[in-house]
């Protein structure tokens, strides 16, 4: 393990990058990745379905082979390429896509998959007082993400492009500006109606998107549980219902949730028409007075409600695993931020 990281063996990171406080945050769950493929053992996959005639949301298992792209290959047979472009869906717009936090190539330089990387913790504030079965962790989301999730769509349905315009078309083309908060937040009843009709026909072509790593502690202690370490893998269109869930309430303005399904919305309808885009302006124009770097956040108590699985309270690895992960001598290396409530927590526990 030359980068100190279990199966990254080869990648765009030095060995130096990984354990820095921004690096270490994607190359760690990535590492985990690799442990449980090794181990052929599934992550937690939360994906969308039809429950009872309606879409839900349903916690499955997937290999971690499936979030790879990688069929047969073992984790020395791939390059982990960190805050990068994956090209293939560059194809789709004018203007220069975002990086995503980790994109899988094999060692041919082959693309094979995209992935958004989260480390987080359980529980969280908003969790912790309650039922250890009751906890969850908050996220939060770029507008990067939810701009691979269009990306990610339409691409796995580019063949029906047709039958998506007409999805849309009603909703989408009755739309003279598109940034223009009173016009889109009252069509919002609509391309909500519409990204369900979508999501209806075409789940079946959903793929993971984001791979969220959880650590679980003790309460609201430092010190991790027993069984400490899990992977959660959303795909691409249970991740959207995070937003579009909350995006037909009515509201006198734009929240984000509504900001991002209509950007969503207008992506798709684009895309169907002429199968390029130009996405960075779709998302700068389409601001609505918020910050553009953040899309919206999702605290623990929102999370639970579409993360129902017993591994939540029991995490498949335990904490122990950590000496399997990281190789020995390679922990000292991190340079953790220091804060006085830390500092004095710890001083007092001695």
């Amino acid at each position: 393990m030359s980068s100190g990281l279990f199966g990254i063996e080869h990648s765009n990171r030095t060995v130096t990058d990984h354990w820095g406080k921004n690096c270490f945050n994607s190359s760690y769950p990535t590492a985990t990745a690799c442990y449980m493929l090794e181990h052929n053992i599934p992550a937690v996959y939360i994906k969308l379905a039809h429950v009872n005639g309606k879409l839900g949301i349903v916690a499955d298992e997937i290999p971690i082979s499936q979030v790879f792209n990688s069929g047969a290959k073992s984790s020395n047979e791939l390059f982990f390429s960190f805050e990068s472009v994956f090209e293939p869906y560059q194809r789709y717009s004018f203007d220069a896509i975002d990086g995503i936090d980790l994109v899988i190539k094999d060692l041919e330089g082959r693309f094979l998959s995209p992935i958004e990387v989260k480390l987080t913790v359980l529980p969280d504030n908003s969790t912790c007082e309650k039922e250890e079965n009751e906890w969850g962790s908050e996220i939060v989301i770029r507008s990067a993400t939810t701009s691979y999730c269009a990306l990610g769509m339409f691409d796995a349905v580019k063949d029906h492009s047709r039958h998506v315009r007409e999805i849309f078309e009603d909703a989408c083309s009755s739309i003279q500006m598109w940034d223009n908060d009173f016009e889109v937040s009252h069509k919002m009843h609509e391309l909500y109606n519409s990204i369900n009709s979508f999501q209806s026909e075409y789940y079946q072509h959903q793929k993971p998107l984001l791979m969220q790593t959880i650590w679980k502690t003790h309460g609201k202690s430092p010190l991790l549980a027993d069984q400490a370490f899990d992977i959660i893998v959303w795909s691409d269109y249970a991740f959207s219902r995070l937003f579009i869930d909350g995006s037909n309430d009515r509201a006198s303005k734009m929240s984000r949730p509504m900001r991002a399904t209509a950007r969503l919305a207008r992506c798709l309808w684009e895309l169907s028409r002429s199968g390029i885009i130009r996405v960075n302006d779709i998302y700068r124009q389409m601001a609505f007075g918020n910050q553009t770097d953040k899309e919206f956040s999702v605290n623990g108590l929102k999370w639970k409600r579409y993360v129902i699985s017993d591994r939540t309270t029991t995490p498949i690895l335990p904490s122990t695993v950590v000496n399997e992960i990281i190789e020995n001598g390679y922990i000292q290396r991190l340079s953790p931020e220091r804060r006085f409530d830390q500092t004095l927590y710890f001083t007092i526990q001695r």
